[in-house]
Order: C-alpha cells, then structure tokens, then sequence
C-alpha cells in the first residue's frame, strides 16, 4: 500500500454513510486518524441522530484503526469548529479535511423556495466554507494540508429541478480555485472530487439498473489520491464505476472585434467567438489578474 496516512488526522464530513463512510474507512485502513462527521439526519436535512457516525466509527476500530465521532451539523460556524476542536482535542493536529456533507431539496426553480434554496447552498456551500475556515490556520502553520471539495455533475453541467444543489455545487469549484492560489505557498492542496455515485442521496436519480457499477466505493480511491502528499492542486476529478476523467474551464483564443464594435458586430461573429477549436485552461496569471 504505497499511500499511507500513518501519523495524519483527517476529517470526512457526511461520513456516516455513501461516499464519507466510504472514503473515511479507506482513510483509516492506510494508518489515518479519522474524525468522523454525520448529522444524522435525512437526506432533506430534516432531524438527527449520532448513530450514523457511531457505527462508522465502530467499523473502523473493528478493523483495528483510530476514529471519533461528531455530530456537529457543517451549514453552523460552531458546528463546523467543533468537528475541528474535536480532530485537535483528540489528536492535536489536522491533515485532511474532506468537504463531503450534503443535502437535496429538489424542485423545479418555479416551485422552489428561497428557504429551501438558501438551505443547501449552506450546507453544500458554505459548510465547506466553514470547515476549510476552521482548518486552514492550522495547516498554514503546519506548512501542510490537503483539503477535497465535493462537486457533482450537477454542478458542472446542470440538471432539471437542482438549481440550488448546482449553485452550491459549483460554487465549491470556484472556492477550491482560489485556496489552490492561496495555499500553495504554505503545502496546502485543494482539489474537487465530481462523483457519480449510487447513495442514498441519488436513488432517486440513478436508474435501479445502474446502481450495481456505480457504488459510492468506486469514488474513493480518487478522492484518496487527491488527499494524499502526492496530490496535484486545483483539479477536478470525475469518477464513476471505475472511470476516471478530468474536468476544466477552457477558453479559446476568441476574436479582437476592436473596441469600436457593437452588438451587431459580437453577433456577426458569434460562431468564430464560440468556437472551441484549440481551447485551453488557463490560469490567473495567464489572464494578467495577478
């Protein structure tokens, strides 16, 4: 087992079941201490129980390795720095934290409440925010860390009735590519994970046919890798039943229209201005905003 985590501490957040148990057990299984957070609650966020957590916990003493639980709900600030308290309380540092807790509240954007928008865009959005908040001070000190957003299809490429998960989900992108800047000079990786994966969140979504190939377990050895020392920082990985790809923004060349040009002009030229023959990622410093 080339990747070992003997000696680091790691966070997985939404960890009691699908993709965090997944990814905490594989965790603990190569020498990791593992926080393991669960709110408990339904897949619409609604209730509560530490059970979950607990039994993940349990498996991963069962296997002979180091685990907690922590109940604290990742879309609240005190929530977010008790699971960090609890990874220092414990074991005095933090290595890892994957960002994986989330919840749906499906609707078409006509039927959609603002309430139920705001709710997953804080736990999706702004629970990653939290907890990379809580974290990121001790990993600049440590001159270390690797940090995993959880984006998804969704996000990348939009879906009927998801407009508040896509929004979240896409915004954890954006997020990660701005830390990838920022920490870089202090070890600090932040990568995204784009999983399709057959879990209690998406039986709903994935055909019953296909959700034999598409186990939450065929996502993790990509999320351990972008967790790892080795990790490349500010990728997006896609993985789904053993496929693997990578997703980027490209930009092509485009076409200088001069600065006389007009609407009419922007829409004469459309098709050149759109089309993507030779288009590439860039970076910041490329685009000359740094």
């Amino acid at each position: 087992m080339s990747i070992s985590f003997d000696d680091q501490v790691a966070i997985v957040t939404g960890a009691g079941g699908g993709l965090g148990r997944c990814h905490a057990l594989e965790l603990a299984k190569r020498g990791a201490k593992v926080v393991v957070n669960d709110l408990g609650g339904a897949v619409d966020g609604s209730g509560g129980s530490s059970e979950a957590a607990e039994s993940v916990v349990a498996e991963i003493k069962a296997a002979g390795g180091e685990a907690i639980a922590n109940g604290g709900s990742v879309s609240d600030r005190a929530g977010a720095r008790s699971i960090v308290e609890d990874a220092l309380n414990a074991w005095g540092r933090v290595d890892i934290l994957i960002n994986n807790a989330g919840i749906l509240r499906d609707k078409s954007f006509a039927k959609m409440t603002l309430d139920d928008f705001e709710l997953v865009m804080d736990v999706h959005l702004m629970g990653a925010v939290y907890c990379t908040h809580a974290v990121w001070p001790i990993m600049r000190e440590q001159n270390y860390g690797r940090i995993l957003m959880t984006t998804s299809p969704t996000g990348l490429y939009g879906n009927f009735g998801q407009t508040n998960y896509g929004a979240a989900k896409l915004g954890q992108v954006g997020f990660m590519h701005s830390l990838k800047i920022e920490g870089a000079k202090n070890n600090i990786h932040t990568n995204t994970i784009a999983p399709v994966a057959a879990t209690r969140m998406t039986e709903d979504l994935i055909p019953e046919a296909a959700q034999e190939q598409l186990g939450p377990e065929l996502v993790t050895p990509a999320a351990i890798f972008l967790v790892s020392q080795d990790a490349p920082n500010g990728i997006i990985l896609q993985a789904q039943g053993g496929q693997y790809s990578m997703a980027c923004i490209v930009e092509n060349e485009g076409v200088n229209l001069g600065v006389d040009a007009d609407a009419d002009d922007v829409a004469a030229s459309y098709e050149r201005i759109a089309d993507l023959t030779g288009a590439k990622p860039r970076n910041m410093l490329q685009l000359g905003a740094l």
